[in-house]
């Protein structure tokens, strides 16, 4: 007899609405469980991939009800981001509309499968009464300083016409049209997710008993955690300080150069100061290997054996142990968004400091040697000797072994004032801003009296206009509309502005 599933099913979830089944309500005699899957995206419509995931959760819950418990089970849709509004341009549609639509076809395909949600609980991310919460909890962040803004050099996707997080980047290109990502510098907003990193790291031994190893290592090295120490390199002509990090300071003797990233601030001083001087020719040569250097993707950039570009500038920097100038180079290599965006050059034991020297002529001085074999001449080196060894050439700690020397080494130079002791980690801090129209806005002002102003609680949620219709996939049209963007200072009720940058969908959908 073949399954009459229409009416079956029907006259089933019928019963189950009338009689309420799925709606968890306060009862404190029950053990409580709360089932929550990931949000589905409201794109169109489900597909089989949304089907798999949700019986997976749908069996839980009703397993964990048979069993006596107090599930709560709800639904939602993770509604704000760039996949809607580029359909909206695509068909021409306002992207409001085009999401709420969708989520009402896939509501209705969800009752159809019998799922038992708990439906009077459904939230959506692009609802004012949703988001405001989302813009009250990032004025929360703001109030305890885990907010902050400012100028940094940013993943950039041209096509899309926003910025990207580095999760967003894949393989050097954005990861929703696979056009290469280029660097760009724009005022950006942050979570500094950097302060919970040591407690994310100790959190991975402590609560994630049950995971994977391999999963557990990966989330090791994505917050990548490093002891080392902080030195300085003192630039006399441009009254500055290069600060770069090291975990091997048991190599400062080798240091024969300083590499700074292009985008450096520093290098920004360079071309100044040589235009200054009435080098203009000079300080354009400069300018220009810049701006081919930050053409160029992160992950072209930094891959290892990638091309190595290095420019000499004229200016040195003071050894910190030794006294002597160091020459000071600019490298496609070196970048911002690890360490301090500079380095310093130690050639006899790092690969692609080695590379760059062998390809740009500087001296390579060893001052590790191995416990065993012939000695490393810097003159005839293949490649760079990164192992533990034997220190070499380097003053007092001649012959310790590696772990000794670095120790030692570092509590040497905190005392004599070379270096700082340091952690570092690979983690940086969120970036949140997008230069895009569907999503939740910023709640803040800018006021050219007061600076950046948080709007008051009282008055969330700022809404995003809904009556628009996106025609340039590469501009916000909330920058074309002045009634919204002109406002009042909280602060000192003069004229102000609200800022055209939206959050990231990844903020929106965190719960």
């Amino acid at each position: 007899m073949a399954y009459d599933f229409q009416n079956i099913e029907t006259k089933w979830q019928k019963i189950w609405q009338e009689r309420r089944c799925f709606e968890a309500e306060t009862n404190t005699a029950e053990p409580k469980f709360y089932c929550l899957e990931m949000f589905p995206y409201p794109s169109g419509a489900l597909h089989m991939g949304h089907v798999r995931n949700y019986s997976m959760g749908d069996m839980l819950a009703r397993f964990l009800r048979k069993k006596g418990m107090n599930v709560l089970y709800p639904m939602g849709f993770d509604a704000f981001g760039m996949p809607a509004e580029n359909a909206a341009i695509k068909y021409k549609t306002k992207p409001h509309e085009w999401t709420w639509n969708n989520i009402e076809e896939m509501t209705s395909q969800l009752k159809r499968m019998g799922y038992s949600y708990d439906w009077r609980r459904r939230v959506e991310s692009c609802n004012p009464d949703y988001y405001r919460w989302n813009q009250w909890i990032f004025l929360q962040m703001y109030k305890k300083g885990l907010v902050y803004r400012k100028n940094s050099p940013v993943n950039w996707c041209e096509p899309c016409g926003t910025v990207l997080a580095n999760e967003q980047v894949v393989n050097g290109g954005c990861w929703r049209c696979a056009t290469p990502v280029v660097k760009k510098s724009l005022e950006q907003w942050f979570i500094k997710i950097t302060d919970y990193a040591q407690e994310l790291l100790d959190n991975i031994d402590s609560r994630l008993t049950g995971w994977p190893e391999r999963v557990r290592i990966m989330q090791r090295n994505w917050l990548g955690r490093s002891e080392g120490a902080r030195l300085y390199f003192r630039v006399n002509e441009l009254d500055y300080t290069i600060e770069a990090y090291t975990t091997r300071f048991d190599t400062v003797y080798g240091i024969t150069f300083i590499a700074l990233a292009p985008e450096h601030e520093l290098v920004g001083a360079m071309i100044a100061k040589l235009s200054e001087n009435g080098s203009d020719a000079a300080a354009k040569e400069m300018s220009d290997f810049v701006a081919k250097c930050v053409s160029q993707s992160a992950i072209e950039r930094s891959a290892a054996g990638g091309e190595k570009l290095g420019f000499l500038t004229p200016f040195t920097g003071v050894h910190p142990v030794t006294k002597e100038p160091v020459p000071i180079w600019i490298a496609n290599y070196i970048l911002t968004d690890y360490g301090t965006g500079a380095i310093m050059g130690v050639p006899a034991h790092d690969q692609r400091d080695f590379e760059f020297c062998r390809k740009y002529g500087i001296k390579v001085v060893p001052v590790i040697q191995p416990e065993a074999g012939e000695l490393l001449d810097g003159d005839t080196m293949k490649a760079a000797f990164e192992d533990d060894g034997v220190s070499f050439s380097s003053g007092q700690f001649d012959g310790l072994p590696t772990p000794e020397a670095i120790r030692r080494m570092i509590d040497w130079g905190e005392k004599e004032g070379y270096c700082k002791r340091e952690v570092n980690f690979r983690l940086r801090d969120w970036l949140i801003s997008r230069q895009r129209y569907w999503g939740t806005p910023i709640p803040f002002v800018h006021c050219p009296k007061c600076g950046m102003v948080p709007v008051p609680e009282e008055e969330l949620p700022v809404l995003l206009p809904e009556d628009v219709t996106v025609t340039d996939v590469g501009r916000s049209p909330l920058l074309d509309m002045p009634e919204w963007l002109e406002t009042v200072c909280p602060s000192c009720g003069g004229e102000a502005r609200r800022g055209g940058d939206t959050k990231g969908p990844f903020f929106l959908s965190a719960r």
